[in-house]
C-alpha cells in the first residue's frame, strides 16, 4: 500500500500552488463582497519546535500558498450598473503580497520566494504580486472606492482596524466557511487518501494491541504509520483512552496501562497533503467484548447506522443527531434502568476538510459534496465504559458513501480482525 499511497500523495501535491481551482474559489468568493475588500493574512513563520510551520487553512484554501507571511487582497465583482463601476474596474481583482527575502534568515529556515523573483507569478498563480510592506498603501487606495473591509479572526480584525481606522471591519468567517463546506472532486480524493492512510493506521494498531501495553504505544504505532505513508502529522492529538479513560471525550495523555477486560477508544486520524480525516473505533483490549461492553457497543453502532442511512441532500445534522439519540433511548438502558441517550453528551457530526473541524453548522441542509463525520458515543463513568464509533461520510446526490467503511465496525468483524492480525 505504501508505494501506491505515496504516489497518490505526490500526484495530488504536484503543481498545487498553480491549480486553477484556487483561482476559481477566489472568483466565487468575490461575488460575496459587493461593498468591501477582503484581506486575509497567512500564518507567520513558526518558532514552534513541536509542530513547525503550517499555513492558515482559509488562506491555503484560497491560494494554495504554503510559505509564511503572505497576505491576500480580493476586490469584489464590479456591477456594471454601479455608478462607480468605471473607477472600480481599474482596480486589481486580486493581489498577493509576499515578504521580502532575508538571506540571513534563509540560512535557518530555507529559501523563500520573494515578491521580486522572476518566477513569482507563474509559481503563485497571481498576476499581481507585491512586497508585503505595500499593504497599507494598497488598502488605502482600495478604500477610497469601497466602504468596508472583510477578514477572518479577531487578530486580523484588530490589525486592520489599526491600518484602516474608522472603517467597518467585518468578519467573513461564515461566508468563507459555507464555500469550504462543499468539496470539489479533487478535495474528495485528497480526503479519501487521508482516510485510507488513517484506516491503515488503525489496522496497524490492532495488530500490535495486547493487554499490558500503554496507550501511548498504540498512538506511536498509528502516528508512525502516518509518517511512513508520507503524511506530515496527525489531524489532531491522538486519543487512546482505555478503561476509565474511555469515558473522557478528548483524553490525550495516553499514559495509562491497558488491561484485559477493558475497551480502548482509539480516536486517531492523519492529515495528508493538508487534508484531514477523523476516525474512531472502540476495541476490546483482549480481543473479545464482554457481554455488557457488546451490549452498549451495539447500541452505539445501531445509532450510527440509523444516522448514516438517513443522510441525503436536504437533511440537517440537527435531524441526524435526533435520529441517533432516539435510537439510543429506544434500545439501551443503564444499570438503573434509564435510557442510554443521556450518556450521549457531544455533537453527532461536523464537517471535515482542511481542518478536522471545518466550519460547521447543525441547521444548514446537507448537500452533495459535503464531507461530515458521524460519531455517536455513550460514556458511562460508573461502569468505566465509553464507546464511540466514528466514520467520515461523503454526502452524495442520492444518499451517502462511508469513506472509512473499510475499517471494520461490526463487533463480530472487529473481533475477527483483531484475532487475524496477531
Amino acid at each position: 500500500m505504501r508505494r501506491a499511497v505515496t504516489l497518490l500523495a505526490a500526484a495530488l501535491q504536484l503543481g498545487a500552488a498553480v491549480s486553477p481551482e484556487y483561482a476559481q474559489r477566489r472568483e466565487k468568493l468575490r461575488g460575496n463582497f459587493s461593498d468591501g475588500v477582503l484581506v486575509l493574512f497567512g500564518a507567520k513563520e513558526s518558532e514552534d519546535l513541536h509542530y513547525g510551520f503550517f499555513q492558515d487553512t482559509n488562506f491555503l484554501y484560497l491560494t494554495g500558498w504554503e510559505e509564511p507571511g503572505a497576505i491576500l487582497i480580493l476586490t469584489p465583482e464590479v456591477d456594471k450598473d454601479d455608478p462607480a463601476a468605471a473607477e472600480r474596474s481599474k482596480l486589481p481583482r486580486e493581489i498577493l503580497l509576499l515578504p521580502q527575502r532575508v538571506p540571513r534568515e534563509e540560512k535557518w529556515t530555507g529559501r523563500k520566494l520573494g515578491p521580486l523573483d522572476a518566477s513569482v507569478s507563474d509559481t503563485t498563480g497571481f498576476s499581481t504580486v507585491l512586497p508585503a510592506e505595500r499593504l497599507e498603501a494598497e488598502l488605502r487606495r482600495l478604500l477610497e472606492v469601497y466602504p468596508n473591509v472583510f477578514t477572518v479572526g479577531a487578530e486580523s480584525t484588530e490589525r486592520l482596524k489599526k491600518i484602516a481606522p474608522g472603517r467597518n471591519v467585518n468578519d467573513a468567517t461564515i461566508r468563507l466557511g459555507y464555500l469550504r463546506m462543499r468539496k470539489s472532486e479533487r478535495e474528495i480524493a485528497q480526503i479519501q487518501h487521508t482516510t485510507d492512510v488513517s484506516v491503515a493506521a488503525h489496522l496497524a494498531a490492532w495488530k500490535a494491541l495486547k493487554p499490558g501495553q500503554y496507550e501511548y504505544e498504540m498512538a506511536a504505532v498509528m502516528t508512525g504509520t502516518f509518517m511512513r505513508e508520507g503524511c506530515r502529522r496527525g489531524a489532531y492529538m491522538p486519543i487512546v483512552g482505555s478503561g476509565p479513560n474511555s469515558t473522557i471525550l478528548h483524553y490525550s495523555r495516553n499514559s495509562r496501562r491497558m488491561d484485559s477486560g477493558e475497551v480502548a477508544v482509539m480516536d486517531v486520524a492523519a492529515e495528508c497533503d493538508n487534508y484531514a480525516s477523523d476516525i474512531t473505533r472502540t476495541v476490546p483490549v483482549n480481543g473479545k467484548f464482554g457481554k455488557r461492553q457488546r451490549e452498549v457497543y451495539e447500541v452505539v453502532l445501531g445509532a450510527q447506522k440509523a444516522a448514516i442511512d438517513a443522510i441525503k441532500p436536504g437533511v440537517t445534522i440537527q435531524q441526524l443527531t435526533k435520529i441517533a439519540r432516539d435510537y439510543m433511548n429506544a434500545h439501551g438502558k443503564d444499570l438503573h434502568g434509564d435510557p442510554l441517550g443521556k450518556y450521549f453528551i457531544h455533537g453527532l457530526s461536523h464537517h471535515v476538510g482542511l481542518d478536522v473541524h471545518d466550519e460547521s453548522t447543525t441547521t444548514v441542509p446537507l448537500a452533495a459534496g459535503m464531507v461530515i463525520t458521524v460519531e455517536p458515543g455513550i460514556y458511562i463513568p460508573e461502569e468505566s465504559l465509553g464507546v464511540r464509533i466514528e466514520d467520515v461520510v461523503l454526502v452524495t446526490a442520492t444518499g451517502s458513501k462511508n469513506m472509512s467503511g473499510a475499517l471494520p465496525r461490526n463487533p463480530d468483524e472487529l473481533e475477527r480482525a483483531l484475532a487475524t492480525s496477531k
